[in-house]
């Protein structure tokens, strides 16, 4: 038996994963979630922990082989006022799951993390891309380098894998997330403000095409820091076309031609050789996302 302990597990990508490791008779799951579900479920165990608070590492099992670190804080847009919040769930907690792992002997550490790291630019970002720090980042992806930077300290310890995620999306994703906003946009109506003509560039990927990578890095030895994004490289006037065809609304947008877009682009090559390439493509994500939304 293979036993997996995952934070988020409330989360969009934290519930997907749930669902395929108990696929497998060979997994046993101990997800951390913020509140309590009604009942736990065979080789399903629940521990209510908020990450924004006090606690300590003393609540979790032993013997655990992999962790899959999802967990972030909810409060990204709320700064200063929740800095200290953010900061708990999204650094701290990496830090006390690092010093749990190397005390209890787990083989391998997955930690969520986030393209946005990178900043933007006209290009894709590879994970060779220099990092540069300055106060544009923002002090909630300062938070998920700052994680990085600790974790690559424990590497020594344990197979570590940093996923930098671009983009997540899927049904029963929080409405106030970038791809659900944009839908409920064209389905109600209301104009997407594009900076420059058509909008910046992502390349989004649907939640099971994210699981499907994070389940193939359990494979992975040694220290990796992997892009997750998906294959279409779409701008915001695009992807409201697309949301416009799903849907059967025609989208209507507001341009900004004094701005210029800011694009956010993973390469995913790596991902794509040592992991998994995306299969769903946007269009098919949409309809799927709008179908048990």
């Amino acid at each position: 038996m293979k036993k997996h302990l995952i934070t988020g597990a409330g989360g969009l990508i934290g519930a997907e994963l749930i669902k395929h490791l108990l696929l497998d008779q060979e997994n046993q799951v101990f997800a951390i979630s913020r509140q309590q579900p009604t009942t736990d479920q065979d080789r399903l165990t629940y521990i209510t922990l908020d990450f924004s608070t006090e606690w300590n590492t003393s609540v979790l099992p032993e013997n655990i082989d992999t962790i899959i670190h999802l967990a972030q804080s909810p409060d990204f847009r709320d700064f200063p006022q929740k800095s200290e919040s953010v900061f708990n769930v999204n650094t701290i907690s990496t830090l006390k799951l690092l010093n749990y792992a190397q005390q209890t002997g787990v083989k391998k550490f997955v930690l969520a993390s986030s393209g946005g790291i990178y900043g933007n630019g006209n290009n894709g970002f590879t994970e060779n891309t220099p990092i540069i720090t300055n106060k544009n980042l923002g002090f909630y992806l300062g938070t998920k380098l700052c994680s990085e930077i600790i974790a690559d300290s424990y590497a020594q310890f344990f197979d570590l894998v940093m996923l930098r995620f671009f983009f997540v999306y899927g049904a029963h994703q929080r409405k106030d997330m970038l791809i659900p906003r944009l839908v409920g946009f064209v389905k109600n109506k209301q104009p997407i403000t594009l900076q420059g003509h058509d909008g910046l560039k992502i390349n989004p990927i649907y939640v099971s095409d994210a699981v499907e990578a994070i389940i193939k890095s359990f494979d992975l030895k040694g220290n990796h820091k992997i892009n997750i994004g998906g294959q279409e490289i779409l701008s915001l006037r695009e992807i409201g076309h697309i949301i416009g065809e799903v849907t059967g609304v025609s989208p209507e947008f507001k341009t900004d031609l004094e701005s210029s877009a800011k694009n956010v682009i993973g390469d995913i090559t790596k991902m794509s050789d040592i992991l998994t390439p995306p299969k769903i493509s946007f269009k098919d994500g949409i309809k799927l996302l709008t179908s048990q939304s």
